[in-house]
């Protein structure tokens, strides 16, 4: 319509040549030639310029995380409370190993806490003999001090009295006494501090082992994290599982229902933005076009990345170009609730240039391209359309995908 048509107006209306006799099949190259390379020309910067402005992509799909199921220890498998493609909820129990030698350990932590507690009583009970010891001792020391200053006194006044070996012997029973009396106090301060310091500590450090039992206890009863729904738990009374073997994958609720992760070319990187409107079809949910936003665009590429090894990294076998990953959130909520996770789709994204556009010093130029470049986005979402009508014909008739 822009070139061709004009060019053979010319020739016919204004050349006077007719087809057939002048514009041949042998001729139309010749007298044709700049129209079909200006059409040529015009529709290959037409193409490039709507995919390059509009990028599209294929590989775009809901990609959700699972959490696979494991428990914190080795063990046998003692009871199983779930069955697979069951939902459950946060906190729900799914399995339960042996933990015969746990509940041996918290009982051995109970009967330790309950001993302390009993030596608690009996040294309460020591503490009181205790008293009436030192009230003896102390008796028994008064009494031979006494005598002693008595025997002392007479011996002063007539020497003959009292001999000296008497004085001797009581000075040795006094201090033998007072020793006697020194060592209940002491012995009613040692059990004082077993009461008020070793028995405690003691009986922390067996509470703190009944809790670490109850813990190891704990653990031996599996329970789901977050909520969701089993899959592949096929998991039964008997097996052994270990924590490198997943009893299990949960497929948390809502996983996949919120966006999509799509990759682009890497050409595109400098015209996907954050914000840009998007539209996407999928597979899993026929004749329709969900609209979208741009809310992330992954700043690296996957294929780039490496792990630390003792051997060099060839660039050559790196493999081919990656693309860029965008993520794509649906303008309205719940469009993707009837799309299932994991499901493919096709998605487009517009270049908008409003602002641009409404700037006051714009050159006219400028403002004719991004004109141009904004109305050409309209092809790429009738393409899109034409796609999502042609997508269950191709998937169901033509691929024989049914």
């Amino acid at each position: 319509m822009l070139t061709i048509l004009p060019d053979y107006l010319v020739r016919r209306y204004v050349q006077n040549k007719r087809i057939g006799r002048d514009i041949t099949l042998y001729s139309v190259w010749y007298e044709l030639r700049w129209g079909i390379s200006a059409c040529v020309i015009l529709t290959v910067s037409l193409i490039t310029l709507i995919f390059y402005f509009h990028p599209s992509t294929k590989y775009a799909t809901t990609i959700y995380r699972t959490v696979s199921i494991l428990p914190e220890g080795n063990g046998r498998v003692a009871k199983v409370f779930v069955n697979t493609n069951e939902k459950v909820l946060a906190g729900d129990p799914l399995f339960q190993l042996d933990d015969s030698d746990q509940k041996a350990a918290v009982e051995a932590a109970k009967r330790r806490i309950a001993e302390i507690d009993a030596q608690i009583i009996v040294t309460s009970t020591k503490l009181g003999a205790a008293d009436g010891t030192i009230q003896q001792a102390q008796g028994a020391y008064q009494q031979a001090f006494d005598e002693l200053k008595t025997k002392q006194e007479l011996m002063r006044r007539n020497a003959d009295v009292v001999a000296v070996r008497e004085i001797e012997r009581l000075q040795v029973s006094v201090e033998g006494l007072r020793g006697a009396a020194d060592a209940a106090k002491a012995n009613k301060q040692t059990l004082q501090a077993q009461i008020s310091t070793l028995l405690p500590a003691q009986k922390a450090s067996s509470e703190a082992a009944l809790a670490q039992a109850q813990v190891e206890l704990d653990k031996k009863l599996v329970r789901a994290g977050i909520a969701g729904t089993l899959q592949q738990f096929t998991l039964r009374p008997g097996d052994v599982v270990t924590t490198f073997r997943p009893a299990g994958i949960l497929v948390p609720a809502g996983a996949g229902r919120t966006a999509l992760v799509a990759g682009f070319d890497q050409i595109e990187a400098q015209v996907l933005k954050v914000g840009m409107i998007a539209e996407a079809t999928c597979i899993g949910k026929p004749f329709t076009i969900i609209p979208m936003e741009v809310t992330l665009v992954q700043d690296v590429v996957a294929t780039g990345q490496f792990r630390p090894t003792d051997q060099l990294i060839d660039v050559q076998k790196v493999g081919p170009p990656g693309s860029i990953t965008a993520y794509l959130e649906p303008l309205y909520a719940e469009q993707l609730e009837d799309v299932p996770p994991g499901g493919s789709c096709i998605a487009n994204v517009y270049t908008n240039n409003h602002d641009a556009l409404a700037a006051q010093d714009i050159s006219p130029g400028r403002w004719l391209f991004l004109h141009i470049v904004d109305t050409v986005g309209l092809v790429h979402a009738m393409i899109l359309r034409i796609q999502a009508m042609l997508l269950p014909v191709q998937t169901l008739v033509v691929s024989g995908g049914h």
